[in-house]
């Protein structure tokens, strides 16, 4: 394969990134520095504003990954990749109005603490290791698969590019905290934006206009989208990207650590529901650069295919062969394009560091040592910043070497994780049938390269007859999978157990999604209620006599809130008129 080397002018470009990010981190570890307590750290305070919070979620979620491989997608099997912003509406939707509500009023740090205030410690627990352990793995990944795809197309150094990653987001990560990481990843996805942007502008000049591109995207049958197939095995179909795709989703940014600490750490609910919203936008726009990305490239290489034809030899270094091509003659932009890859890959680590200091400082630090004076916790918490920024980094380096009701949840967790890896394992070792996953006709007529090698089907060799049902479902559909297996094995063992009460359990815990169906009758809301009472005024009773509501639990609260004025409450903000005009109704202090 032929490698483009980068010009100074791509390091110089290339490198503001990483001084940039690193003075975000220096600049808010002097401005913050007389803050000195886990909880401004942490969560920065509770009093950021919705704007830098969505900017820094819509980067976090757009990892490097997604910027190398949703164009290649498009490329290889069509814009039916569009649909995801469907699943991305549904996601937030849910994510706002179901789970955040829960999250912010009850006034927990570690989105894992409502797992034991609603369950017990042992779910808590398995949930929180489960978390540590998978975020571990998959910020090793999304460090190395981009690196070494940039690599082998532009001869950018692989482990200087690795280091300097970890290197660069432990430092900010551990210098400034939760407020450093979400004003980095505002300024980061700018730079993705900007990225995006010149390959647009670029790809469609070379390929002849807007209206070129579109016309040849048509002739190669990469503008069939809409495919209602309700087959589960396919791949992308209407059906597995907007229900698929709202499951897999909904696990990011509905309980996800990550997301959720950045949202309870706006200054209000409102704030907090605002950020999500205009998260959406961003979702959306990312996601509609990524697919006319695609198209261009198609319409670039329609004659051409560099996969196929064996110039590159990954799907995932489509789109850097493709910028190199196209700003060839141009120092200095493919510098911009890998600096909004990598701005990708420097959010989505940053937040995974940040995340992971948090949760195991309040599961397990917390738990342990429940009276930690303000300054001892706070460098407790930059010391895991640190240590998880080492242990993501050399994860980094090791994927280089890989080819009752407490009963029904622990029981339900450990079965939705069984069934997703049963069945994504059993796909690795027996890929689905290439009918159901073959990509669109790519074309290598005129290639000039004498290495061009013909794409065909692999032969499958024998394979058992759960291979092409179970182990062919569509990847999309695995969260649902997990999901579907938890609560189905959580319902039946907790039938086995017993039944809690609902009036053993605290409304402030669950949300009536039934109200939202059943408004037009009081009868019926209370019965979908299952005898949680969520009219008794429970909450109004806590507030004012101070009952507390997590007895029995670990507050997270305990060095935080408690010793804080009102002034820092979420939600007490008199010039707000959303959720802290109702402070007195849906938020419990001690």
């Amino acid at each position: 394969m032929e490698v483009k080397n980068f010009a100074v002018w791509d390091y110089v470009v290339f490198a503001a990134l990483f001084v940039i990010s690193s003075g975000i981190g220096v600049f808010f570890a002097i401005k913050e520095r007389k803050k000195a307590t886990s909880r401004e750290f942490l969560v920065g305070g509770r009093q950021m504003s919705f704007g830098p919070v969505a900017l820094s979620l819509t980067a976090s979620f757009m990892s490097a990954v997604t910027v190398l491989g949703a164009p290649s997608e498009v490329y290889r099997f069509g814009a039916s990749f569009v649909l995801f912003f469907i699943a991305y509406a549904f996601v937030i939707i849910f994510t706002s109005e179901l789970f955040l509500p829960v999250f912010y009023r009850s006034g927990i740090t570690s989105t894992y603490e409502y797992l034991q205030l609603r369950f017990n410690k042992p779910v808590r627990y398995a949930a929180t290791v489960i978390y540590i352990l998978q975020t571990i793995l998959y910020t090793g990944v999304v460090v190395y698969a981009p690196a070494l795809a940039l690599n082998q197309v532009t001869g950018f150094d692989l482990w200087g590019s690795v280091f300097a990653t970890g290197i660069v987001c432990t430092f900010y990560c551990t210098l400034g905290g939760l407020k450093a990481v979400v004003w980095t990843d505002a300024f980061q996805m700018v730079v993705m934006i900007l990225g995006f942007l010149t390959v647009l502008i670029q790809g469609s000049a070379h390929a002849g206009g807007f209206h070129s591109v579109l016309e040849q995207s048509t002739n190669g049958s990469r503008l069939n989208i809409f495919d209602f197939d309700i087959d589960p095995l396919r791949r992308h179909t209407f059906w597995t990207i907007s229900v698929g795709g709202t499951f897999t989703w909904l696990g990011i940014y509905g309980v996800n650590q990550s997301t959720i600490q950045r949202c309870i750490s706006c200054k209000t609910e409102k704030h907090a529901k605002l950020a999500l919203y205009f998260n959406l936008l961003g979702l959306w726009i990312i996601l509609v650069c990524a697919v006319f990305s695609g198209l261009i490239m198609y319409s670039h290489f329609k004659n051409c295919d560099p996969w196929t034809s064996g110039i590159i030899s990954a799907p995932d270094q489509l789109m850097p062969y493709f910028v190199m091509e196209i700003f060839s003659t141009m120092p200095g932009l493919p510098g911009l394009f890998v600096a909004c890859a990598f701005s990708g890959t420097l959010s989505t680590v940053a937040a995974s560091i940040n995340a992971l200091a948090t949760v195991t400082f309040e599961d397990f630090v917390k738990s342990c040592f429940p009276h930690l004076s303000d300054k001892l916790s706070t460098w407790i918490s930059k010391g895991l910043c640190l240590l998880f920024g080492v242990m993501c980094t050399s994860m980094a380096v090791a994927a280089s070497l890989m080819g009752g009701v407490v009963q029904g949840a622990l029981g339900g967790l450990l079965t939705g994780i069984t069934l997703s890896f049963w069945v994504a394992i059993g796909a690795f070792i027996y890929p689905a049938p290439a009918s159901k996953t073959w990509p669109l006709p790519l074309s290598t007529k005129q290639c000039v390269s004498s290495n061009v090698t013909e794409s065909v089907p692999p032969v499958l060799s024998s394979r058992p007859a759960i291979a092409d049902t179970w182990y062919s479902l569509s990847y999309l559909y695995y969260s649902a999978v997990g999901c579907v297996g938890c609560i189905a094995s959580g319902i039946v063992i907790s039938y086995i157990t017993g039944y809690q009460s609902g009036k053993d359990i605290k409304p402030l815990l669950i949300r009536p999604v039934c109200n939202l169906f059943c408004f037009w009758s009081k009868k019926y809301k209370t019965l979908c209620w299952c005898g949680v009472q969520h009219d008794s005024g429970i909450e109004q009773e806590n507030l004012e006599h101070g009952d507390p509501w997590k007895k029995g639990a670990e507050s997270v609260l305990q060095n935080g809130l408690r010793r804080e004025s009102m002034a820092h409450v979420p939600g007490n903000d008199s010039k707000d008129k959303s959720y802290n005009s109702m402070t007195l109704e849906k938020v419990t202090l001690f």
